[in-house]
């Protein structure tokens, strides 16, 4: 099988760039474990996650040009784009924080969604082929696209919570993200004393512990990608409401979106209103993990309901 689909990439450049984002990514995996058993700088696992990142841009550019147009029409082309927004987000999150720990938990992300897409996937759903007319539209190129950068945010945001219990796992958390995410600060249990005698809480900056770092990033990471999930939700339902004259039929695979939104908007709120932090919301997180999962893959393992592009066992 693995022969076959080299034999093919050599003639088709799209499925070629694919194979060799799949190979950077592959040798960027062991680097950034080695990285992290040794406590050094994962650089070179970066540059080749960039590197994977600049194929996937070319190879969907490429595609776009051949096909003619925005190239998310069937499941090869979505995992292809689902990819690259992890990738790239991966690289936005290394970007805070340059620690080999991202590189080695966010990465098989990447490897498996790119992976699947060049080897598993048959022929039929590789290539490309000419839109339908309900398929003919900017809301569907705005609905694909956001929710594939919300999955790829999601995901993201999920395994760097998967993160939390494997490293300092022992250690009591003790810190408060700001609002949206965009922070996080540890409350002193010290008290000073102003110029009225007056006992003021403090807030100062410390050092965080890397499961602490992974849970704020974490934070961020999943409350971008609800917002651009939200928005995806909302544009699919106009596309659906002028291809099909509904704006919500309960499809399958849009019963499991909602119920994604339903799980990350449950993730913000116990962190917004019940001030949890650490291995708590990080259960819920990994619990969106799978729903994605379910809604992105599963359903088209069902092979039915109006989302057709994916199916597996078309012939």
């Amino acid at each position: 099988m693995l022969d076959s689909r080299l034999n093919i990439s050599s003639f088709d450049p799209v499925i070629l760039l694919g194979v060799v984002a799949f190979f950077s990514l592959l040798i960027a995996l062991p680097i950034s474990f080695w990285s992290v058993a040794g406590s050094s700088n994962s650089s070179k696992a970066r540059f080749l996650v960039a590197v994977a990142n600049l194929f996937l841009t070319t190879q969907l550019t490429l595609r776009w040009w051949q096909s003619g147009h925005f190239p998310i029409s069937n499941l090869y082309e979505s995992l292809c784009f689902l990819t690259w927004g992890c990738s790239l987000t991966q690289l936005f999150v290394e970007r805070a924080w340059r620690s080999p720990i991202v590189s080695a938990v966010a990465t098989p992300i990447s490897l498996l969604s790119i992976g699947f897409a060049s080897f598993v996937l048959p022929e039929n759903l590789q290539s490309s082929a000419p839109l339908v007319p309900a398929l003919r539209s900017s809301w569907l190129v705005m609905h694909v696209s956001v929710i594939m950068c919300s999955y790829a945010a999601l995901l993201v945001g999920s395994i760097l919570s998967f993160g939390v219990f494997l490293v300092d796992s022992n250690k009591q958390f003790n810190i408060r993200n700001s609002a949206i995410g965009s922070g996080l600060f540890r409350q002193s249990s010290e008290l000073y004393l102003n110029d009225s005698n007056e006992n003021l809480n403090s807030i100062q900056p410390v050092e965080f512990t890397n499961a602490e770092q992974l849970d704020s990033l974490s934070y961020r990471s999943i409350t971008a990608g609800f917002l651009l999930l939200t928005v995806g939700l909302i544009s699919g339902a106009v596309w659906a409401n002028e291809a099909w004259g509904s704006w919500w039929s309960w499809d399958p695979k849009e019963t499991w979106a909602l119920i994604c939104w339903l799980v990350y908007a449950a993730y913000l709120h116990t962190r917004l209103t019940k001030g949890w932090e650490g291995k708590k919301p990080a259960l819920v997180a990994i619990a969106g993990f799978f729903v994605i999962i379910v809604c992105y893959i599963g359903v088209n393992l069902l092979g039915v309901g109006l989302h057709s592009y994916g199916w597996f066992f078309d012939t």
